[in-house]
């Protein structure tokens, strides 16, 4: 109970801006713990508890309890329910209590009065009623049921949709995609094994397709844990994996685990005997701290980022308050190279454990606007109108840069523990690479600085500031996370903001644009080339294509693709071709319906739509040299055209429309859709 009242505090703290100053309970040993009441004395809020065997002189949460429980037996009741559902029955009651208007409010109902918004109440369904949910496509068969029969049995907290529970298969499910029989109930004399309620697991059944299966029994921590965690931990772990855990792991004494260690994966996996495939793992990036800390240059990258967080004041050491948790940290390592291939340094970087962060108690908005990639190629052509430079600048450990507003801590890293400080831990005071709030405060502080040095911010692109001068001098800057391109028509205010922006972040000056997301640039004085050489042709060499004989078209005329019921091209390969495709029409959109088409039989593929996609890669051999050229022109004007197939889609019957627009002779946008 301590436990769950600290996270109602900090929840409804969060939520409404006004402190608790007064709880109000009887005299139960859970109310009068000294963990309790010490920590009601440290908050400032006064417990007062009612004396024994007078319940009525706390009338109000009595009465509300009173309410409650006779709502949920009236739900149990209602549709003949056993009675191991009644917490899903309470569940219930409350969340329609909430939505249900009140004497004590005046017009309004209690959840209403709390957001401030009009709940909707369209989605309500009866409890207890039968309700049938769609199974997606990645795990059902073709003969399969669409759908399964189960017992709703309430809403979804923390996931949107509805909460499930069938019991043939005793499990319990979240899913969106439900039809309800509202005037009908679960037959229980069919199955009396099926009135036992024992999975307490939960799926949500959306679009993933990661495989999750439900395991009965229960469940234990990948690792240790706290007394106060009260979360529940899902299993992840598909059927196949399962069957291949040795008996001792996999019992249900046990149970299962959400992860399994390196001497389990030892144990479970079997001796090969022809070892030539472990060439595919040379000069690979080390996975864990372990395996880095043998090899020089990771320690100098990690000695590097350690200084780069001391030098930026990033954390205090101290104590970890009795009512805080400390996240872990791990590293993180990449070999860093140029479009070349070749190693320009060795990178090693400290992550936070964001994912064991909850929502509304160590961090609150996420969103950090970054700059299109169509609002880069629109700063091109700009700058290619007015035969403008565009250079380059790259802030270094970004995320470490912006000031935090909730109060976070983190434990010491792995191999930079402080002998006499072993149980401390460290206070942030800056964002820390892997916090869920790390980008938006790197943009937060970003973006005070442009404004207070002069900068306008675009009202309608977020990542693009101007700074504007009496004597019409003019600096657009772009703001790609932690890259930032900036051009203008003075190279004295260049001079200026570089000056400026190294005073104020650790910054390298890369000089002109030349790569940048993939994107090879080059400045001439006749223009701006833009293209994705370097891509194509690792592109051709990934599958196979490098040798292929070139086309002149992307898409054969007339060519018509259905979906197949049964592929029988594997999907994975298909997938990455496609998706290697897709990043590749950011400079070349005249492949990109081609790319829209293929695109639409992922799922199965079938050797016609192969056929398809590599004749892309024949046409795009064919091109190997070519990109977009942004020159000056004489009528610098936005210009746009579209078009549509009208329904040409032979499977749904759909048009297929696309777009494309210019700035002067050049193209910087362009959309293919179905």
């Amino acid at each position: 109970m301590f436990n769950c009242f600290k996270d109602f505090k900090a929840i409804v703290e969060k939520q409404s801006g006004y402190k608790i100053s007064t709880v109000r309970s009887d005299q139960g040993g859970e109310f009068t713990a000294n963990d309790f009441e010490a920590f009601c004395t440290q908050q400032g809020i006064r417990h007062q508890t009612t004396p024994a065997y007078t319940p009525q002189l706390n009338d109000v949460a009595e009465r509300k309890n009173r309410t409650i429980l006779d709502m949920a037996r009236s739900l149990l009741k209602a549709k003949k329910l056993p009675k191991q559902y009644w917490a899903e029955a309470v569940s219930c009651a409350v969340y329609l209590l909430n939505r249900c208007p009140t004497r004590s409010l005046q017009a309004v109902t209690p959840q209403e009065a709390w957001s401030g918004h009009k709940p909707s109440v369209t989605h309500l369904r009866v409890f207890g009623c039968v309700a049938y949910a769609k199974i997606p496509d990645a795990r059902r068969t073709k003969l399969d049921d669409k759908s399964e029969k189960c017992i709703f049995i309430g809403y979804g907290d923390r996931r949107m949709g509805y909460k499930l529970y069938n019991p043939i298969t005793k499990k319990v499910i979240m899913s969106r995609d439900v039809i309800f029989e509202e005037d009908k109930s679960w037959q229980w004399n069919d199955d009396q094994e099926a009135i036992k309620w024992i999975s307490t697991d939960l799926i949500l059944e959306d679009e993933v397709e990661v495989p999750t299966v439900l395991v009965e029994g229960p469940i234990l921590p990948a690792e240790p844990q706290s007394p106060e965690h009260k979360f529940p931990v899902f299993n992840r772990r598909n059927t196949s994996e399962s069957s291949s855990i040795p008996a001792s792991t996999s019992s249900s004494s046990e149970g299962p685990r959400r992860m399994r260690s390196l001497e389990e994966l030892y144990d479970a996996t079997q001796v090969m005997e022809d070892t030539t495939l472990f060439c595919f793992f040379a000069n690979t990036d080390p996975l864990s701290f372990n395996e880095a800390v043998t090899e020089e240059k990771w320690i100098e990258a990690m000695d590097e980022e350690i200084h780069a967080i001391e030098k930026n004041d990033t954390w205090k050491l101290t104590y970890l308050p009795e009512n805080k948790k400390a996240i872990g940290v791990k590293w993180v390592y990449k070999t860093k190279k140029n479009v070349k291939g070749e190693v320009q340094r060795y990178k090693a970087r400290l992550v936070a454990k964001g994912y064991k962060q909850r929502e509304d108690i160590d961090y609150g908005e996420v969103f950090a606007p970054i700059a299109r990639l169509e609002t880069i190629k629109l700063m091109i052509s700009l700058a290619a109108q007015h035969r403008w430079k565009i250079y380059q600048l790259n802030v270094k450990s970004a995320f470490l840069n912006g000031f935090l507003e909730e109060e976070i801590y983190v434990e010491q890293p792995l191999g930079y523990i402080k002998a006499k400080n072993n149980g401390k831990v460290y206070k942030l005071k800056k964002a820390l690479y892997g916090l869920k709030q790390a980008p938006r405060a790197w943009n937060t502080r970003i973006d005070r600085y442009f404004q207070e040095n002069g900068f306008e911010k675009c009202p309608y692109e977020h990542a693009i500031y101007v700074k504007k001068e009496a004597d019409g001098s003019i600096l657009f800057a772009c703001l790609y996370v932690d890259d930032l391109l900036f051009t203008g028509n003075n190279p004295i205010m260049f001079e200026a903001f570089k000056k400026s922006m190294v005073q104020e972040f650790e910054m390298t000056d890369i000089g002109l644009m030349a790569h940048f997301l993939g994107l090879e640039v080059v400045q001439k004085e006749e223009g701006i080339f833009v293209s994705q050489n370097s891509y194509a042709k690792d592109i051709l060499e990934r599958f196979k294509m490098e040798s292929c004989n070139p086309v002149s078209t992307p898409v054969e005329n007339g060519v018509e693709l259905r979906k197949s019921k049964v592929g029988n091209v594997d999907p994975t390969y298909f997938k990455s071709l496609v998706g290697s495709l897709r990043h590749l029409t950011c400079t070349r959109p005249n492949i990109l319906y081609g790319v829209g088409l293929i695109n639409r039989y992922m799922e199965t593929p079938d050797q016609s739509h192969l056929n398809t996609a590599k004749r892309i890669l024949r046409y795009i051999k064919g091109i190997i040299n070519k990109g977009m050229f942004y020159t000056s022109s004489t009528n610098f004007n936005l210009v746009g055209y579209s078009d549509s197939d009208w329904g040409r889609d032979l499977d749904e019957r759909k048009s297929t429309t696309g777009f494309v627009f210019f700035m002067g002779d050049t193209s910087f946008t362009w959309s293919s859709k179905k």
